[in-house]
């Protein structure tokens, strides 16, 4: 039983060639492409919308030079958001339920905003390390903590990710089982377990978008510090 829950975060295969990379390249085949007619589709001008607003709010707090990052996050949050939605569909499988993926977006993106951080402003970067108006005798110990806290930040992001997604997927899966075998014998039974799983399906793709933002928001976070 154990070991059925935990088969569908496998990597899949095909003739032994692992199909992740085609999990991976699948989202950007569903995006709407610009065109060069004045007058765009409706899901084009709502892409173009979302993206307005998300970039809006995400960057108003940083400074003009963090705004470089714009594209980079904004094309991340949508590469996130169809990864974890489009792995919610029957015999489908979702990359950012691998840790060692969700580390790979994690670790590269907060180690180039603290050397941002150390290469345009060195001092205050530092300063972080060092709350103002410490007491003397506790400076070496909260230099310590915040290297600490500091370096958790990315194992924290891709953690965070992977868990949420994995433990939606299982709670998906166990009722989805107690589901087909209520069905035969206690149908009442069934037809309340069969409401609860749509709840939760409906759950799970907030939680998918909401994961993927929060990713992103927390990149931001990080990159604000720095410039």
């Amino acid at each position: 039983m154990t070991l059925s829950l935990f088969n569908q975060f496998l990597s899949p295969s095909l003739m032994w060639i692992p199909l992740a990379a085609i999990a991976l390249a699948l989202p950007w085949a569903l995006f709407p492409h610009q065109t060069t007619r004045w007058v765009n589709n409706r899901l084009l001008s709502l892409q173009s919308w979302f993206l307005g607003q998300f970039t809006q709010q995400i960057f108003l707090p940083i400074n003009s030079p963090g705004h470089k990052w714009a594209l980079l996050l904004a094309s991340l949050m949508l590469f996130l958001i169809t990864l974890n939605t489009t792995g919610l569909l029957p015999y489908t499988f979702t990359p950012t339920t691998q840790l060692s993926m969700n580390m790979g977006f994690a670790i590269p993106l907060w180690l180039a905003t603290v050397v941002l951080g150390l290469w345009t402003q060195p001092t205050q970067a530092l300063g972080h390390l060092l709350p103002e108006g410490t007491p003397t005798p506790l400076i070496p110990v909260l230099i310590i903590i915040e290297t600490i806290s500091l370096f958790i930040r990315p194992i924290a992001l891709g953690v965070r990710l992977t868990a949420n997604l994995t433990a939606g997927h299982l709670l998906i899966q166990l009722i989805s089982s107690a589901t087909s075998v209520l069905l035969s014998v206690l149908p009442a039974v069934a037809t309340f377990t069969i409401t609860l799983l749509f709840l939760l399906t409906l759950l799970e793709v907030a939680v998918a978008m909401i994961q993927a933002y929060v990713f992103v928001l927390l990149l931001s976070l990080y990159l604000q510090e720095n410039v």
